[in-house]
């Protein structure tokens, strides 16, 4: 069993910012910092998943549902809280990838699958925001490409608590996910 963190979207936009998932994202800022130097720590495959939008994309179907996010050069891009420390410190590490993606799953048009499967590894651990919405897409993909999936109750948060119940328990229940 080799495993992988995958850190997804904890960025000021999706914490405070433009479209913030407000307190519930900063409350796991202590232990999403926590697991993540822990993983990079004990020398575990780590990818941080970042949200890239380009300004006025009308192409892109985001644009429709929220106010822009994440645009590419603004510091709403930038990690939030202590996570950017331990990001910059790591960040040469060989084991310590940054990763944009431009779709709710980390699977979507990016190298991920590629990055996992040279590296042998079969577990994903997933910390980050929203857990109702990138989390849960990139927990799916994951599942259907035969990962196992193990999410970090208290490292993942969301806009809203019902959606963020649910989709720990749809992880649980449909992709037999741990969720510790």
């Amino acid at each position: 069993m080799k495993k992988a963190l995958i850190n997804i979207d904890y960025t000021v936009d999706f914490v405070t910012g433009a479209l913030p998932c407000g307190e519930p994202g900063v409350k796991i800022e202590g232990e999403i910092s926590k697991v993540t130097a822990d993983f990079i720590n004990d020398g575990h495959f780590v990818v941080f998943a970042i949200d890239l939008h380009k300004k006025d994309d009308m192409y892109h179907p985001e644009t429709k549902l929220f106010p822009p996010h994440n645009l590419e050069g603004t510091s709403g891009r930038d990690l939030f809280g202590r996570l950017e420390q331990v990001y910059n410190t790591n960040k040469d590490q060989e084991h310590v990838y940054w990763m944009d993606k431009t779709r709710y799953s980390a699977f979507a048009g990016t190298d991920l699958e590629i990055k996992l499967r040279e590296r042998g590894i079969t577990d994903l651990h997933l910390v980050g925001v929203c857990t109702d919405i990138c989390v849960l897409h990139t927990a799916i993909d994951a599942y259907n490409k035969g990962f196992n999936i193990t999410v970090h109750e208290n490292a993942v948060a969301s806009f809203n608590e019902v959606g963020h119940t649910w989709a720990l328990d749809h992880i649980k229940g449909c992709l037999n996910g741990k969720i510790v």
